[in-house]
């Protein structure tokens, strides 16, 4: 069993920053390669990112350049740094491995990009 929170988010400007912080409790994230996905009201959860036990990472076109994922293993957390923010990226964002069956989802963390 793992669980997972994800922390982190709230509003801001288009252009400015925010860090998101995943943290896995119970079996923590194991061997798995961990990925944050975010969903937009009405639409499919997306995978934006993701980054592999020995630090392999993935990102999608949208958030390439801007967006950089880390995880600490001895701590089970997983973080995004995310850098100029745009209104597009307005989102709830949660965190999960890359294969299914995922993990249980966590609650997610909002994060609005407005003016």
């Amino acid at each position: 069993q793992v669980q997972l929170v994800e922390s982190g988010g709230g509003l801001v400007q288009p252009g400015g920053s925010l860090r998101l912080s995943c943290a896995a409790s119970g079996n923590g994230f194991g061997p798995y390669t961990m990925a944050w996905y975010r969903q937009v009201s009405g639409k499919q959860r997306e995978l934006i990112t993701s980054i592999s036990i020995k630090n392999h990472t993935y990102y999608a076109p949208s958030v390439k350049g801007r967006f950089a994922i880390s995880r600490d293993n001895a701590k089970n957390t997983m973080y995004l740094q995310m850098n100029s923010l745009k209104p597009e990226d307005t989102a709830v964002y949660y965190c999960n491995r890359d294969i299914s069956p995922p993990f249980s989802w966590g609650r997610g963390t909002h994060v609005t990009v407005s003016s």
